[in-house]
């Protein structure tokens, strides 16, 4: 309730202008109908038929005067504008409360933040909405469990059937992928997963407000890239047990329900064994560099191939030589 009747500094100011001009519109209507005039007594008493200034009066002082003012507040305006423009950038950088980058900046977080969390008690509201981000991705973003329906694409007569399936840590995906692609994942989410399209564009709930707040609050729960590579640190330079841990998820099928197929046989990313990595990477730079850093979304990579914006970098999670431990084993598949 207090954050309701809450209001700031400018809406302040806003009010008390508005009931001014109430308060002085009020006081010239009662004035002006208690001043009142005898019928046609307008003949010698309204403006355009009094007596004004000859030439000489309007030509001399009136005008002098006239111009002097208009110097003056051209001088404001040609001294104020810069100095305006010279402030502002100090000003919005300065941040005070209820004003600048960094206030909005937090509430954007805040509202993040909101629409990550599963709604506690009450249900959420349009003006108060919880999407529930961490029933899935966990309170923190660390990762978690979720239930999902799954059909078998190659035995459609086959029922479907609830798998437990490993959802992704979102305190590291800011690392892993560029904002924009971060974007594009909420927005149309990820077929045959259990992440559903977010964005109002791929047929979800969110606008494009929202989408920009939720951005928001995973960055300020980013790892930094120090704490991402100490978290590896347990996976040594082991590249079969890092590409299981980093990679899997996308390049095994049934890796994330408990269920691996065949190792590097291909899911949401691209099959990797039979010599595809090797056809496809002709030397082992070329490789090393397309898991270190990818490539942004339409440009070239490796023999003939065009980034979709889907494959995740892992330079901020992986030393350089677990990159290459990666990389050595998946030329083996």
């Amino acid at each position: 309730m207090t954050n309701v009747l809450a209001v700031s500094q400018q809406q302040r100011l806003a009010a008390a202008v508005v009931i001014v001009l109430i308060v002085g519109w009020l006081v010239y209507i009662v004035t002006a109908i208690r001043r009142g005039a005898e019928p046609g007594s307008e003949i010698e008493t309204a403006p355009n038929r009094r007596p004004y200034l000859d030439d000489d009066a309007l030509e001399g002082p009136k005008l002098d005067r006239a111009l002097f003012w208009a110097l003056a507040f051209l001088g404001v305006v040609a001294v104020g504008l810069p100095l305006y423009w010279l402030r502002e950038p100090t000003r919005q950088a300065g941040a005070g409360f209820n004003r600048g980058v960094a206030w909005f900046n937090a509430r954007a977080i805040a509202d993040g933040k909101k629409l990550f969390e599963v709604a506690p008690g009450d249900p959420p509201t349009p003006r108060d909405p919880h999407f529930g981000c961490a029933g899935c991705h966990g309170q923190k973003g660390v990762g978690g469990v979720t239930s999902y329906t799954l059909t078998d694409a190659r035995n459609p007569t086959a029922p479907p059937r609830q798998v437990q399936w490993q959802c992704p840590p979102l305190n590291t995906v800011m690392l892993r992928f560029r904002p924009e692609e971060v974007r594009n994942i909420i927005i149309y989410g990820r077929a045959n997963t259990p992440m559903p399209p977010w964005g109002v564009k791929g047929g979800g709930p969110m606008n494009d407000q929202q989408v920009d707040d939720l951005l928001a609050f995973l960055e300020s729960i980013k790892l930094t890239p120090k704490q991402a590579k100490a978290q590896a640190e347990q996976y040594g330079t082991d590249g079969k047990v890092l590409f299981e841990n980093y990679c899997a998820r996308c390049h095994t099928e049934g890796w994330s329900y408990g269920e691996p197929g065949i190792a590097g046989g291909g899911a949401f990313g691209f099959a990797l064994n039979d010599g595809r990595t090797v056809r496809q990477f002709p030397t082992v730079e070329q490789q090393v560099t397309w898991v270190s850093s990818t490539a942004d979304l339409g440009k070239p990579y490796g023999a003939r191939g065009v980034s979709h914006g889907l494959m995740p970098h892992f330079s901020d999670l992986l030393t350089d030589e677990q990159i290459r431990a990666i990389v050595d084993y998946e030329r083996s598949l």
